[in-house]
């Protein structure tokens, strides 16, 4: 046995040596170390299947030391995906090779999900673990019942994210889940021990996890490590004590072997030691057969299940689905009966509102919306411990519990972290689709897993609420100020901020529609006057801005607004055209839509008038690209102020008022 393993994992040792020497940068060390258990691993336990890479059932291996990427290209390509030649692993860290310096998500390419900030993957490993017990419950675990793997360094089990994920993957009792902790006790600086003592058995028991302890370069340790995992009733941590660099006789157990190549000299050592007498890239026949028939074993097995099950794989279908362009003409794909009540019910909502015309806070119209549409099996909500606050648990959705997973709705606790690199992994795993909400303010706890799903493409919907210092009393630690800005600079994110019931709707049914990109839905907690007194069958929203208002042909002034500033920048407009001074208002719930439209729409929307005008209460620099140097921009460039939030607008300025005092001036 521990030859035909050694050789193996000697494969993987000396593909990730020479990739990491050539690319001249990279992350030797633990690969060589982890390579004896990623051997047993996919040889013995691991579901996949290189010819179908998105075979629903498979296990999911999440690489969340993504530093030791090579360790993952180095499987890929030795069990026989095709998305990793060996021409991609000789460019490795180079431009537009799939062997990124970290693993990148690729659909369909057996690379799971984007790692490398630490902890990621292990959050991303939670909600993989979670959906697959959403998704067995639904349809049975006859088709559905696999586990997911996810390979954890000291790096990792340091960040604070770890803590949040692992706690709740305790909780939920999430059996489907095992973490393989390479337990090497080195970090870029040197040992650990300077800066960590944890008692890492301790730390996961008291999540509810079991907790194994094995020589991770014994392989029957391993193998029995791996089989014991397979029957726990909770999520198992398998502590794999390695040497980083393992063979290397000058650099193994050494920080020096952590994040730089071995140098020439030094991996003519590591081949005699290992007695590997081969030239760079090349692995001997017998050995790429070794692991091709791995490969093909595991494909066979794959195979086999999903002709077993062809048929009732179909009830997977609603994974699938789709709002299109218009809710009533394509709803999604559950079924025609279901398309039909979501689509009255939105009509029938928004002719209600505008009967009454009531000012709501555009949580509560998010709340609305929500009511509607959680009867889609595919939407996922959540809160971090602020569900009656953020308005994203309705009277008909049920709570996923750990003895229960038919429910629609996660309780996330206050880790709002772990929450949104749970809900990446959520939207990875199967097509599910995932919101959770927060505050506005605590968007900074959240934004590395923002950027990761707007970075892999993702339908994420983050629903932050108390959006401005319209929160008022709770003053300027909760009040945001620069996170809008910070948020609207994330490439590929769209953020919704709507002005009432009619725009918080047609923001919600953007989001669901779009398919390639994240979106945040910032929203209000005081009550605001509707700025839409008249429904559309257009979503007016989807241009990222429109004109509401225009208080006569002859204007001098465009005024742009957002959310709860957009009824004001109305008075505002109203105000001006009683002094003789007309003016548009414009309606801007999304600048990433708006700079997507044609240079033409633009310039209707900017340049017709000399002054532009911008009324947010946030930070003012960003709107500056759209009204100009020659511009004014209302809004906050301090922090905010502990009072009743009428007071605070007129204490920063944003009033009618004001606005129109110095309009005047300006002209």
């Amino acid at each position: 046995m521990n030859k035909e393993y050694t050789n193996l994992a000697n494969c993987i040792r000396f593909l990730s040596i020479d990739a990491v020497q050539k690319a001249n940068s990279g992350h030797p060390g633990m690969p060589m170390g982890m390579a004896d258990v990623a051997t047993v691993l996919f040889r013995d336990f691991l579901n996949f299947n290189p010819k179908n890479p998105s075979w629903i059932n498979r296990d999911r291996f999440v690489l969340s030391a993504g530093h030791g990427s090579m360790l993952l290209y180095s499987l890929l390509h030795l069990t026989g995906y095709k998305s990793v030649s060996l021409n991609d692993i000789k460019n490795f860290r180079q431009l537009n090779s799939i062997c990124a310096g970290h693993p990148e998500y690729h659909p369909n390419s057996g690379i799971e999900t984007t790692t490398g900030p630490l902890g990621q993957g292990i959050s991303n490993a939670v909600g993989f673990a979670i959906s697959e017990e959403i998704l067995k419950k639904k349809v049975g675990k006859e088709i559905i019942n696999h586990k997911t793997y996810v390979l954890a360094g000291d790096g990792c089990l340091m960040e604070g994210i770890s803590h949040e994920a692992l706690s709740l993957a305790g909780h939920l009792k999430l059996k489907n889940l095992i973490l393989l902790f390479d337990n090497n006790s080195i970090s870029i600086d040197g040992p650990t021990s300077l800066a960590v003592s944890d008692d890492h058995e301790k730390r996961f028991r008291s999540y509810g996890w079991d907790f194994i302890k094995i020589n991770g370069h014994n392989f029957k340790e391993i193998s029995k490590a791996l089989k014991k995992a397979q029957k726990s009733k909770k999520p198992v941590a398998i502590s794999c004590k390695t040497i980083i660099g393992y063979g290397s006789p000058n650099k193994g157990g050494r920080a020096s072997s952590h994040g730089s190549p071995l140098g020439e000299e030094e991996i003519k050592l590591v081949r005699k030691k290992l007695k590997w007498d081969c030239k760079p890239f090349e692995i001997p026949k017998n050995l790429i057969n070794g692991w091709k028939i791995i490969g093909e074993r595991a494909s066979k097995k794959a195979e086999k299940h999903e002709k077993n099950f062809s048929k009732k794989l179909k009830k997977l279908n609603w994974l699938g689905w789709s709002l299109g362009k218009n809710f009533k003409k394509d709803f999604p794909l559950e079924n025609n009966v279901l398309r039909n009540v979501i689509s009255k019910a939105i009509d029938r909502t928004k002719t209600e509102y505008l009967k009454t015309l009531e000012p709501l806070a555009t949580r509560k119209c998010s709340e609305k919306f929500l009511e509607i549409v959680s009867e889609l099996q595919c939407l996922i909500g959540g809160s971090a411990d602020l569900a009656g606050s953020n308005n994203t648990k309705t009277k008909n959705h049920k709570i996923i519990k750990s003895n229960d997973f038919s429910g629609n709705y996660i309780h996330y606790g206050v880790r709002e972290h772990a929450m949104c690199g749970i809900m990446n992994g959520i939207s990875l795993h199967s097509g599910l689709i995932p919101y959770g909400g927060t505050f506005l303010i605590f968007s900074d706890y959240c934004k590395p897993s923002i950027r990761l799903a707007a970075m892999m493409k993702q339908k994420v919907i983050y629903v932050f609420t108390h959006d401005s210092i319209g929160l008022g009393e709770d003053g300027p630690t909760h009040q945001p100020i620069e996170q809008l800005a910070s948020l609207r600079s994330i490439p590929n994110l769209n953020v919704f901020r709507p002005s009432d019931l009619i725009e918080t709707f047609e923001c919600w049914q953007l989001a669901l529609e779009s398919k390639n990109t994240p979106s945040v839905i910032a929203l209000t907690r005081q009550g605001i006057k509707p700025v839409r007194v008249e429904s559309s069958v257009k979503n007016m929203s989807s241009t990222g801005a429109y004109e509401i208002l225009r208080t006569n042909d002859k204007i001098k002034v465009t005024i742009i607004a957002t959310g709860s500033e957009t009824s004001l920048a109305s008075e505002v407009g109203h105000k001006l055209a009683t002094e003789g001074i007309y003016s548009k208002i414009i309606s801007m719930p999304c600048h990433e839509l708006f700079d997507q439209q044609s240079e033409g729409y633009k310039s209707a929307i900017l340049a017709e008038t000399d002054l532009v005008v911008s009324i947010e209460a946030s930070e003012t620099n960003y709107w500056k690209k759209y009204t100009g140097y020659n511009g004014l921009n209302f809004g906050i460039d301090d922090f905010g102020k502990s009072a009743p939030y009428k007071k605070i607008y007129d204490h920063f300025g944003i009033s009618t008022e004001s606005i129109v005092k110095k309009i005047k001036e300006k002209l």
